[in-house]
């Protein structure tokens, strides 16, 4: 699978990305980007209608989910690790502060929606864990404490 999330290592990369693909604005003004942080520690961005496993080209990733940029591009208001394809643990906050504080961009610091998801042993449906209920929703077997996607 070919490459198609965008690699950006650096503003300018950002600034083109955005000119490419920010023309969508939400209602609060911001551009909506898939991203993952590759298992090179880069950040890569895809149309946020892409699956991040497109946007890897099948690669692991150290992270993954949405990401918003303020209208300007100028900082990140807000991020998530909201990606059903990889299922990233919160804990996967540090890759995406580490790849976005090497490019210069600015960001709160944390995901502002965090996602915890688990794999059902009985059945091997994926499973947003919600009001840390650890039940499958589609069996009813108890799901792991422990973040279990390898």
């Amino acid at each position: 699978m070919a490459l198609r999330g965008r690699p950006i290592g650096a503003v300018e990369d950002l600034g083109r990305w955005l000119a490419d693909n920010g023309s969508s604005l939400t209602p609060a003004g911001q551009v909506v980007a898939t991203f993952v942080v590759g298992s090179d520690g880069r950040l890569y961005l895809a149309d946020r209608h892409s699956e991040h496993i497109a946007c890897s080209g099948g690669r692991p990733v150290r992270s993954a989910g949405e990401i918003f940029f303020a209208g300007d591009g100028g900082e990140v208001d807000e991020v998530s690790n909201q990606s059903t394809g990889f299922c990233p643990e919160p804990e996967s906050w540090e890759a995406v502060a580490q790849a976005l504080d090497r490019i210069g961009i600015p960001h709160p610091g944390r995901f502002t929606a965090e996602f915890n998801f688990r794999r059902c042993p009985a059945c091997g449906e994926r499973n947003l864990v919600k009001e840390a209920i650890f039940e499958c929703l589609l069996c009813g077997d108890e799901l792991p404490q422990a973040w279990n996607f390898n």
